[in-house]
């Protein structure tokens, strides 16, 4: 089974950058999605994922699963915001044009598929930044350039055990699911998608139970060596700023700015395009 998820080394500008020009771009770019609900800034920054997306080179195979666990979500939570607050783009824009009634007090109006688009057009515009920020990476040099710029080394080295476990929780959700299936429990296409849900599930706490395993062999090691002994240490990874690295900063700084002011410079965050 293919590796998801995982640092692949590669000759795309994007690699070359540094871990700490990749992590700035990341919560910038995040940034404005969560404050941003203007449908046009969130628009030119889906179009600006799937771009940098195209550029990182990065491959279905390695991010093909867990987008579609990302999709499943994200249509289940626009059901649920429906369900329990089918009128909330009413509030927010001010205004109700119905389009058709479906059952009981539930209308479906112009203004909530509109709140809803954005909220959804939200996920798509961070959702390849992710995949860019952790595949692009890796995880020894970025654990190298936060120490650089004044992040603890024990932080630097907790993020980057994070991004390096990655595929090793992967392997343990693959040996699990394999033993799930030779005592007969149904994980491929052959069942129903919602026993695949239920029985995936059910994975979840001997996964959880081998990664604390797993935490506390590595916590053990690193103490007998003495680690967070001394205030500094020494890297064999890291990355110096370079050009590119702070035309990157510049660029997606400028951007931030330029996204906050078309989105706040009514006062209001909420692109309304009811508004007569």
């Amino acid at each position: 089974m293919a590796r998801i998820l995982t640092y692949e080394e590669k000759d795309t500008w994007i690699h070359r950058l540094s871990g700490v020009t990749k992590l700035i771009f990341f919560l910038l770019w995040t940034l404005i999605s969560m404050l941003s609900y203007d449908t046009r800034v969130l628009l030119s920054m889906v179009l600006g994922s799937l771009i940098i997306y195209k550029m990182s080179k990065i491959k279905w195979r390695q991010v093909g699963t867990v987008f579609m666990f990302i999709l499943f979500f994200l249509v289940f939570n626009l059901i649920a915001i429906f369900v329990f607050s089918p009128y909330e783009g009413v509030n927010i824009y001010g205004s109700r044009t119905d389009i058709m009634h479906l059952f009981g007090g539930y209308f479906l109006t112009k203004e909530q598929l509109f709140y809803e688009f954005n909220v959804m057009i939200k996920y798509v515009t961070i959702v390849p930044a992710v995949f860019m920020f952790i595949i692009t990476t890796n995880p020894s040099e970025f654990a190298a350039s936060l120490n650089r710029i004044g992040v603890s080394y024990n932080v630097g080295y907790a993020v980057a055990i994070t991004l390096r476990y990655i595929p090793d929780v992967q392997d343990d959700f693959t040996k699990i699911k394999h033993a799930q299936e030779a005592r007969g429990i149904e994980m491929s296409g052959k069942a129903s998608l919602f026993g695949r849900i239920k029985n995936i599930a059910s994975i979840i706490f001997p996964l959880i139970f081998t990664s604390m395993e797993r935490i506390d062999v590595v916590s053990n090691a690193m103490e007998l060596r003495g680690f967070g002994k001394h205030k500094k240490r020494t890297w064999y990874a890291g990355k110096k700023l370079k050009r590119a690295d702070y035309i990157v900063i510049g660029v997606i700084v400028v951007i931030t700015v330029a996204a906050l002011i078309i989105t706040f410079h009514d006062g209001n965050r909420f692109y309304n395009p009811f508004m007569k």
